[in-house]
């Protein structure tokens, strides 16, 4: 076999995988590799060749490495698009509303087992919060980025089971479900961010506390600050009182998980303080300081790009997730309102950011870092 015929067939070889992945991700529903045409990249053939080899390299020591590109005018990337940045807060098997509470904030196991099929099937795939965060946002092209974020450390949302004298995630909660859909459905990521209060119950079940947050960190989740008991910043009266409530909370973290620095904060009851909120960003107890890099509210809309001129991390907007009894402006709202083309779509090159010329005056160029910026 020549080196010509080689090479073809290893870059066919290539084209066909590459498209078949794509098919599969159900991101990018008509993808097209053409050479050069409206791409981001070129494909062309790097040859790697022997320390000896000579300057002819015989078809042994080629190896064609081409390199995909997308149809800008098909996938239609906007990576200076919104992100839904999803607040949760209690899982349960069934519910009954009462006077006290009419399942605003609470979904059930089923409810959130469909609500992955739906989201996948609509191409949102999740990434970290560290990710997000540091614009490090690697999902296939054509895909959307969506994140999801847990408040309070309840039990519905995990806890540990004994099976067979191992701990493991209980199926029917929200880490466990997102386990099972995840061995279906591995493209679709396994992450989120806890915000939890150390003072309170949390994950109640089987194990340990250092356990329960053992297993999720090593399962790639984050654990993020909520204050150790909930308070309401609002009613806080002085900084020794926030700066307890936030450091002993990480200073709790270091205990159970030495070295372990929960950089993102989430605002209980969705209140900031009045007059002490660089309290809340930075501060120290008993030694042990703490620095929040991101603040999540409970706020009613997608979150910006974080190489949009409009970014703040300390100002991270949520959408909140559809309760027993769904309202305006919740997840299920915004996945009917919210037109694709107003969301950050994925060029599927972690190291470009590919927006339409139209919008190239939405990015802040120093958020860009280092990454290259495409427009078309």
């Amino acid at each position: 076999m020549n080196l010509k015929l080689k090479l073809n067939i290893a870059r066919n070889t290539a084209l066909v995988m590459l498209m078949l992945s794509l098919i599969l991700t159900g991101c990018s529903k008509s993808p097209k590799f053409e050479e050069g045409k409206n791409s981001a990249a070129t494909m062309q053939p790097s040859v790697i060749t022997t320390d000896n080899a000579s300057p002819t390299p015989t078809p042994e020591e080629v190896v064609a490495t081409p390199v995909p590109t997308i149809d800008l005018e098909t996938v239609k990337p906007d990576e200076s698009g919104k992100i839904m940045v999803v607040m949760f807060h209690n899982f349960v098997e069934s519910f009954q509303p009462t006077k006290y509470d009419d399942g605003a904030y609470t979904t059930t196991f089923d409810e959130f087992r469909k609500l992955l099929v739906t989201l996948y099937d609509k191409g949102y795939r999740l990434i970290s919060m560290a990710d997000y965060l540091n614009n490090n946002i690697s999902v296939p092209a054509g895909c959307i980025p969506m994140i999801f974020t847990f408040d309070d450390g309840t039990s519905g949302q995990f806890n540990l089971v004994n099976e067979g004298g191992k701990l493991v995630a209980n199926k029917n909660s929200a880490v466990g479900i997102l386990e099972e859909f995840n061995e279906t459905h591995p493209d679709f990521g396994l992450k989120g961010t806890f915000y939890v209060n150390l003072g309170n119950s949390t994950f109640e079940g089987e194990g340990t506390l250092k356990e329960r947050l053992e297993y999720l960190v090593n399962k790639g989740f984050e654990i993020g600050n909520h204050t150790y008991t909930h308070i309401n910043l609002l009613n806080a009266k002085s900084a020794d009182e926030i700066q307890k409530e936030i450091g002993l909370n990480q200073k709790t973290m270091y205990e159970l998980i030495p070295g372990y620095k929960m950089n993102t904060f989430s605002l209980p009851y969705g209140a900031p303080s009045k007059n002490l909120q660089e309290y809340v960003v930075k501060g120290e107890y008993e030694g042990v300081k703490y620095e929040n890099l991101a603040i999540m509210e409970v706020g009613w809309d997608p979150a910006y790009s974080p190489v949009s001129k409009s970014f703040n991390p300390l100002s991270v907007h949520r959408v909140r997730a559809s309760g027993i009894n769904p309202v305006d402006a919740d997840l299920a709202w915004w996945l009917k309102n919210l037109t694709r083309e107003g969301q950050y779509i994925s060029d599927g090159d972690p190291d470009t950011i590919t927006v339409p010329k139209s919008k190239e005056e939405n990015i802040d160029h120093d958020k860009l870092q280092g990454k290259r910026l495409v427009t078309y």
